[in-house]
């Protein structure tokens, strides 16, 4: 498989400066856009997944020399946004001006499966995505784009091929790897699911933290936890000639998905008790003991510590998937 491998943002928010932004534990010296472009070059990113909120304060003029830079760089770029961004059409301007031809959306702010949060305006708002992701739809397909829409931590396999087949070409999945786990689903089998309506892929990995509510889910570098990396993209290899990927460590906060809880399952549809079986035989692989100490440096609060500790996961990160042949 063709894979053009590179760099997301969202596993080194704090040394990018997006962690915080606005309290007092922000970053004082945060290396932003410019630093984001540099760590790519110096890992030899093919592909950059650039967030929607660098884009918005340039104009035309910037944007296109921005574009121009990345192909000088042979860098591919890749739109990052909202589906409840303020104005999608802000995203297709980016997009044509940096001649980019995907735009990756998250759906919610729902994480860790946790529908039931939402009480009765779950199925309501699973009714306004479809409708916004209708109308975006058909812009990006006017626009000559694509819309990649991300499993994050709310939405399972079937689901997400549901939104696909409903709304055609113009919209296929972004696979983040490590989010399965958060529904309650195993990586490979929910790979096996998506994989035709797979584009584009976050590189994801989590070690597994067993609890008396369910389990945590704690950044690691790619390659270190509980997701069969080479299985996944032998997967993927069967369904997609072309794809782009990126490496996204787990956010700096542990996702504690409490599926041992009745009121966790509501508004999911019943399942065969092998799938969750399967799901929980996964989690094994590399699991964290119980008894460890699982917090980031951002929990610890040892902020000091934090850009470094981003810097070294990313590296070690794009060695192990250079070692899968990625790269």
């Amino acid at each position: 498989m063709a894979m053009k491998t590179g760099l997301n943002p969202y596993g080194l928010t704090y040394y990018l400066g997006m962690q915080g932004a606005g309290t007092p534990r922000a970053n004082p010296n945060p290396a932003g856009l410019e630093g984001f472009i540099a760590l790519g070059e110096e890992l030899g990113a093919r592909v950059l997944e650039i967030w929607q909120g660098w884009l918005t304060p340039l104009d035309a003029t910037g944007l296109a020399a921005l574009g121009a830079r990345l192909k000088s760089l042979g860098m591919q770029p890749v739109i990052s946004s909202r589906l409840d961004a303020a104005d999608f059409a802000k995203s297709l301007a980016a997009a044509e001006a940096l001649d980019a031809d995907t735009i990756r959306l998250s759906l919610t702010s729902v994480l860790c499966g946790d529908r039931h949060l939402l009480g009765d305006e779950w199925p309501e708002l699973v009714d306004s995505v479809r409708q916004r992701l209708s109308v975006n739809a058909r812009m990006a397909e006017k626009a000559g784009r694509r819309i990649v829409i991300e499993n994050h931590q709310d939405f399972t396999s079937r689901e997400l091929v549901g939104f696909c087949e409903e709304l055609g070409p113009a919209v296929g999945i972004v696979f983040d790897t490590g989010n399965a786990f958060p529904v309650a689903e195993a990586p490979l089998s929910f790979t096996e699911t998506i994989a035709p309506h797979v584009r584009h892929v976050h590189l994801k990995d989590y070690r597994v933290q067993m609890t008396g509510e369910g389990f945590r889910l704690v950044r690691c570098a790619i390659g270190d936890g509980a997701v069969p990396l080479a299985e996944v993209l032998a997967i993927l290899a069967r369904h997609n000639d072309d794809l782009t990927a990126v490496l996204e460590p787990g956010a700096l906060e542990a996702r504690h998905v409490r599926l041992f809880l009745p009121q966790w399952w509501q508004h999911y549809e019943s399942r065969p008790a092998t799938e969750l079986a399967a799901c929980l035989l996964a989690t094994r692989r590399h699991a964290l003991p119980e008894d460890a100490d699982h917090r980031t440096p951002w929990e610890s609060g040892d902020d000091d510590e934090l850009a470094e500790y981003e810097l070294k996961m990313i590296r070690r990160s794009a060695a192990n998937m250079r070692a899968l042949g990625l790269w």
